[in-house]
């Protein structure tokens, strides 16, 4: 891997990245479809429509297709008994990945400051983090409706690195998503593929546009790669 410029700080996306919370999304997804006379989905298909937050994910809920968009009326239903299920179901099944609490630690002991960038809402990460016990871990949280613009867009990195008082090329976006790698080369910081995601890294990977820095099978590589990079 090439000599990276000096990290001194670290956003880290949620879902699929910190968190595995597709069962949690599914079941929500599901209550949907049901209450709306829909078939249920596999949860492998509606691991495929998250990424781009909640509202989108509706929609690809409800159409059973990555692009398409449900009529405006059946949106507003499907949206509503999905966010009164989910809130109240956030974390059943929703746990970190592991070695992330450990790995959090341990890049506290270099003393570089974290934040989260999801496109998930505010209001629902910020609970996740709370209920799992991991909001305490990070500087900073920048949701999907945080901001007027999210990922893949450079505004959510080149706000926390304003916050935090750093250059944009010394932040590491961390994520599983071509959302995460475009929104870290859109901002000029460095990116970090997980492997373990929910977007297929390898693909990504063979596409320069969305090729990161480098990756990681393990989330302690994160720490291992930043302390061998920064010494």
């Amino acid at each position: 891997m090439k000599k990276l410029p000096e990290i001194q700080a670290v956003a880290f996306d949620l879902d699929g990245t910190l968190v595995d919370s597709i069962g949690d999304l599914a079941a929500s997804c599901n209550v949907m479809r049901q209450a709306l006379d829909l078939p249920l989905l596999e949860e492998s298909v509606l691991l495929s429509f998250v990424g781009d937050g909640i509202g989108r994910m509706v929609h690809r809920a409800l159409t059973n297709d990555h692009e398409s968009l449900a009529e405006q009326s059946l949106w507003e239903k499907g949206f509503a008994l999905f966010v009164r299920h989910y809130m109240e179901h956030l974390t059943d099944r929703t746990r970190p990945y592991p070695q992330v609490e450990d790995t959090l630690g341990l890049l506290k002991t270099l003393h570089l400051p974290l934040a989260v960038i999801t496109n998930k809402s505010e209001r629902f990460a910020a609970m996740i983090l709370r209920q799992l016990g991991l909001e305490d871990e990070f500087s900073l949280l920048i949701g999907g409706d945080t901001l007027p613009e999210k990922k893949p867009h450079a505004l959510p990195l080149l706000h926390v690195c304003e916050n935090f008082g750093i250059a944009p090329e010394h932040l590491l976006m961390v994520g599983d998503s071509r959302n995460d790698i475009l929104a870290a080369k859109n901002a000029g910081s460095v990116s970090c593929g997980v492997m373990f995601g929910y977007g297929c890294m390898e693909a990504l990977i063979r596409q320069p546009e969305t090729t990161p820095d480098f990756t990681v099978h393990h989330f302690i590589d994160i720490y291992q790669t930043i302390k061998k990079n920064n010494e």
